[in-house]
């Protein structure tokens, strides 16, 4: 007797199941003949032959016999009794020994009821297969049904009931209970199946429309394509814009809004008033950058070559730059703060912009916020105005054709606010990395994606950029040039660029490196390199005279030609004296041209304890004199007396020059106790520093700057606050070598540096 193990088989006594010849030997391992007796047993689960164990099958089982066999064709089955499975044993090569009893059940079913619903349930299938293609196959199969069990085996493939539902059949010990369950489960099945073919038969007639309509736009479009390639010179303006709408790969809700004004556009015609303004929209919409740009391999020695290419030093900026690109290579998108570039004019921070450019191989766009006070022209003017324009940073991304331009934001710090809104505000959503992938630009009204771009903004000053604006972005300090590095700059750079920019051959122009020193020295005064490339221009201009006068000349301008070279004075540098007088005491000052150096003048005179603040000094400074005058009483209690016999007169030149900020504090200090015990400070030692009233020096920025414009006046020795030594990494070594930096943390140190006697007072009880 062989055992076949089925899966998902409603097979019930009475019943008769067909199989294939091929799947029967591949169950039982024999060729079917005719007359054999098998069990068909249920599987729990679907499983692999090779994967089957005892426990794979169900408790109860059908017994049948094989009425026909056709080696090549079917194999069917008659079924005949339940059994029960008492034992079951596996055996090697995947085969099962089995013992088996009757399985008794009830036979409680009326044979006329039963044909009659029978013959109910056949010609409910046949009715469904009516007008179908296999009708007839079905029809001459359904000859064989005699049974509600042979209906069920006939139908078994197209049931969808779990195992459990068809093994809970065969379980059921009632016969009746069983047929009312089979015809339940037959007739649920059938309409499940009516169902299903009625949705696919209207889901295909969608489809058959669908690619009908889609046949038809095809062949119009092709079509078109040919009358537009035969007759270019007759291809419609509304045509031309509908192809570029369709072309440009933006966003569904972009392409929606252009749609829509596009057909805005046919129902108006070009003779609307508003043609020409929708026109001029679409043209922009359909202009941008919508796809995004594909993404560069980028090189780090490029890069570095990039940077050093067009600037020289600025090697803390080039660091940071090269971190974010490192970032830029490593994540394939734009990642981290905005930068922004904060230092004096000339020194570079826009010029570095257009070299990180080159260093990613983008497109540079320069947009200029100096000025603007009008929220529309960040984020354009609604479409209802006449005249109304995108604002400058979809603007910027028109004009430079793509989505990952580097885009330097310049004078980010000259922003100002009217009645027309707050441009920093507008300015917050685009430099937001969690905000301006879906910028909305007023005048676009659709929403388009800043992600991809490196914005970089720059600035003079950080005081006038709103805190939140501030926020938004990273800071990176550039600090002015020393002479060696403007000497570098104007050999590499300016001099070859401006030669170039007038048309002097090479060969035929040579500048000493005692002229170059001598411009910079005494005809330019600044941080930067500006005024040192104009100074570079004109040199060259005059020259271009004397070589158009005569060509064979070749010229060659040392420190005594410049002069005729020049078409202004030297400017007067400040330069620290020979004589040390009490009173005065060389200081230092940090201005946006750079650092400079400023005399703290002091004077006793006969009066009544008067104290007088010349200078144009702001209430900061005025303050940090009090402190300096309290101080020095305090520490000096034996000279009392002259402040109040005398009026204390406190001078601070230049006076036409307004002068704020805590840094004199310990000059205004010194210079107090050398004019009350008559010790002159040498005005080659300098000093700078917050002084509090318990004597503290405390730490003050702008020191690079500070410390070049010492070295340049001839300053030797200097004082600073002992927490700014930190800040001395990035001080050029030309200019540490030049000069004896000395650290101080209290008022009595640096009096002390300077032997410049004190006693402290001792507080007296209250």
């Amino acid at each position: 007797m062989a055992q076949m193990p089925l899966y998902n088989t409603l097979a019930l006594p009475g019943g008769r199941i067909w199989l294939r010849s091929q799947d029967y030997r591949e169950l039982t391992g024999k060729t079917p003949a005719s007359g054999e007796k098998v069990t068909l047993l249920m599987q729990k689960e679907d499983q692999a032959r090779d994967e089957l164990t005892a426990e794979s099958f169900y408790p109860l089982a059908v017994a049948g016999t094989v009425t026909e066999a056709d080696e090549n064709a079917f194999v069917t089955i008659a079924l005949q009794n339940r059994v029960h499975i008492d034992e079951i044993v596996q055996l090697p090569n995947q085969a099962f020994s089995m013992s088996v009893s009757r399985s008794p059940e009830t036979d409680d079913l009326d044979p006329a009821e039963a044909r009659r619903r029978t013959e109910a349930v056949k010609e409910r299938i046949l009715s469904f297969a009516s007008g179908q293609r296999w009708e007839g196959f079905l029809r001459s199969f359904a000859e064989h049904w005699d049974s509600m069990w042979t209906i069920a085996g006939a139908m078994s493939p197209w049931l969808h009931n779990s195992v459990e539902e068809r093994y809970a059949l065969l379980a059921e010990d009632s016969v009746k209970a069983r047929f009312d369950a089979l015809e339940q489960m037959l007739l649920e099945g059938l309409e499940m199946v009516d169902v299903q073919s009625a949705a696919q038969s209207a889901q295909r007639e969608d489809y058959e429309k669908l690619y009908r309509e889609s046949a038809i736009k095809k062949q119009i479009e092709y079509l078109q394509k040919e009358l537009d390639a035969m007759h270019p010179e007759n291809v419609s303006e509304i045509r031309r814009l509908e192809l570029k709408l369709e072309e440009a790969g933006m966003n569904e809700t972009a392409l929606k809004e252009g749609r829509k004004v596009l057909n805005r556009l046919k129902g108006e015609g070009s003779n609307s008033p508003e043609a020409g303004m929708l026109t001029d929209w679409l043209d922009l919409l359909t202009a941008l950058p919508w796809k995004k740009a594909e993404a560069r391999e980028i090189s780090m020695e490029e890069a570095r070559k990039a940077l050093n290419a067009e600037h020289s030093g600025l090697d803390k900026v080039k660091r940071r730059i090269l971190q974010q690109i490192a970032v830029l290579r490593l994540k394939g998108r734009q990642s981290g703060s905005i930068l922004c570039f904060v230092g004096a004019p000339g020194t570079g921070k826009t010029s570095i912009g257009e070299s990180i450019a080159k260093a990613l191989g983008r497109e540079y766009v320069r947009v200029s916020l100096g000025g603007v006070r009008d929220e529309a022209d960040i984020r354009g003017h609604r479409r209802t105005y006449i005249g109304s324009m995108p604002g400058r940073i979809i603007d910027g991304i028109h004009k430079c054709g793509t989505s990952n331009p580097v885009m330097v934001l310049d004078e980010v710090d000259k922003l100002s606010a009217s009645y027309n809104g707050d441009p920093a505000s507008a300015l917050l959503e685009v430099l937001d990395p969690e905000q301006n992938f879906s910028f909305t630009d007023h005048y676009l009204n659709v929403p388009f994606d800043l992600s991809d771009v490196l914005f970089i903004c720059t600035a003079n000053t950080l005081d006038t950029i709103p805190e939140p604006l501030l926020n938004r972005m990273e800071v990176i300090q550039f600090q002015g040039y020393s002479p060696l590095e403007k000497h570098q700059i104007a050999r590499e750079h300016l001099l070859p660029k401006a030669m170039s920019a007038v048309g002097i051959p090479e060969g035929k122009l040579s500048v000493s490196d005692e002229a170059i020193d001598r411009v910079i020295e005494e005809y330019t005064r600044e941080a930067g390199v500006r005024g040192l490339k104009k100074r570079m221009d004109q040199l060259c201009r005059t020259a271009a005279v004397t070589l158009v006068d005569d060509p064979e000349k070749e010229l060659q301008v040392g420190a005594e030609e410049l002069p005729d070279y020049m078409d202004m004075n030297p400017v007067r540098r400040k330069q620290v004296g020979e004589t040390a007088k009490p009173g005065i005491v060389t200081g230092l000052a940090w201005t946006p041209a750079g650092g400079d150096i400023l005399y703290i003048q002091t004077l006793l005179t006969r009066g009544s304890g008067k104290i007088t603040v010349t200078g144009q000094l702001g209430d900061v400074m005025k303050e940090s004199a009090e402190i300096a005058v309290s101080l020095v009483k305090d520490m000096l209690p034996n000279k009392a007396d002259l402040f109040r016999d005398h009026d204390l007169h406190i001078h601070v030149p230049d006076g036409a020059t307004p002068k704020d900020g805590p840094s004199a504090g310990i000059t205004l200090t010194t210079a107090l106790a050398s004019l009350v015990t008559g010790f002159p400070v040498p005005p080659t030692t300098a000093m700078t520093g917050e002084v509090s009233l318990r004597g503290d020096v405390n730490p003050i920025g702008g020191l690079p700057e500070k410390l070049m414009a010492a070295q340049r006046s001839g300053v030797t020795q200097m004082l600073i606050p002992a927490e700014n030594i930190q800040d001395l990494k990035e001080i050029p070594p030309e200019v540490k070598d030049a000069l004896t930096i000395t650290p101080v943390e209290t008022v009595e140190e640096v009096l002390t540096a300077l032997d410049i006697p004190f006693r402290t007072a001792v507080p007296q009880a209250i």
